[in-house]
């Protein structure tokens, strides 16, 4: 890897003259600078970009917290964050917390000591270890107090699951709770609930305790297990909903004949499964851009318009459910 010291070499020109160059913090000919950019392209070279933020005391690097990048959702919705920022001229450090506040932890004190000019968080914002970030702005997982935020309207998007699963032909339906400690899933929840006793339907509630893809084939093995009946499973997320196909086809159950599926967030895996799932989607890709948008603009002290943004879901029907009644 070639240093500022090989560029110097090769342009014929003191070290001095070169940081100058680079880090713009003085006068430089133009007949240096174009020996400093000619040996700059021959060598590849590339500034250490921690060392230059901390000279220049403006940093081009920003730390994304991601709860789980085995979820297809979330690097959807870190190439939105990605694309907005590398356009900006900033470069993105990913920390995958595995759903570990420890591990969120770390993370922070890793952007910290690499001096990032602030942080996109996917990960719960109940952790005190968010007061040293600034600025700050929380992406899908966002909690009350939450200054700058992004996400969808999960109240909607979970009433709007339960509303097409009633113009099914349903038996026993199953609603999957995410887990009780994020508010997204419960929002989710409530939007579907609030369905459902509207038009006084049975259902029952199982409860699953992450996103994790484990976690989601064993709650797919416990709906069959407890409810031998189930002909209709809402699910809080493509993960579970393709987990619970996978078990209906190991169980010989036919989708959507025997059993109708309806998912959450819309993944691109969730197209490519036999039968392609009939889900909600989320904007990920445009909540990690619009979320990197707003960071840019309290990163360079622009005004924020609107500091909580929550963007619409719709749905997408494919092939899980069965076909609507006649009325």
């Amino acid at each position: 890897m070639a240093t500022i010291r090989d560029v110097a070499k090769l342009a014929g020109l003191s070290v001095a003259t070169v940081s100058r160059a680079i880090n713009g913090s003085g006068y430089v000919s133009e007949d240096s600078r174009k020996k400093i950019d000619n040996a700059v392209k021959i060598l590849d070279f590339r500034p250490n970009e921690v060392a230059r933020s901390l000279y220049q005391k403006k940093s081009k690097l920003v730390g994304l917290l991601l709860p789980d990048i085995s979820n297809p959702f979330f690097p959807l919705l870190a190439k939105g964050v990605e694309d907005f920022l590398q356009a900006k001229g900033y470069q993105v450090i990913l920390g995958n917390v595995q759903e570990n506040p420890e591990r969120a932890n770390d993370y922070i004190h890793a952007f910290s000591q690499n001096n990032v000019a602030g942080v996109l968080s996917a990960v719960d914002n109940d952790y005190a270890f968010y007061n040293s970030v600034h600025p700050l702005v929380f992406l899908d997982r966002v909690g009350k107090d939450s200054e700058y935020s992004i996400h969808a309207d999960d109240v909607a998007g979970g009433a709007l699951a339960a509303t097409t699963v009633l113009k099914r032909k349903t038996k026993e339906i199953i609603v999957i709770s995410g887990p009780k400690e994020i508010d997204r899933s419960q929002e989710r929840l409530q939007g579907v609930l609030s369905v459902l006793n509207q038009q006084k339907s049975n259902y029952y509630i199982i409860n699953s305790v992450s996103f994790l893809l484990e976690d989601a084939i064993s709650t797919a093995q416990a709906v069959f297990e407890e409810f031998s009946q189930v002909d209709t499973v809402i699910a809080p997320s493509d993960i579970h909903a393709i987990a619970l196909i996978q078990e209906a086809y190991r169980r010989n159950i036919k989708v959507p004949d025997e059993l109708q599926v309806i998912g959450y967030d819309d993944i691109p895996i969730s197209n490519l499964v036999v039968p392609p799932l009939t889900t909600i989607h989320q904007p990920a890709y445009e909540m990690g851009y619009k979320g990197a948008e707003m960071l840019y603009q309290l990163m360079n002290g622009q005004k924020v318009m609107q500091k909580k943004l929550i963007l619409p879901t719709r749905l997408v029907t494919r092939d899980t459910l069965r076909k609507k009644e006649v009325q």
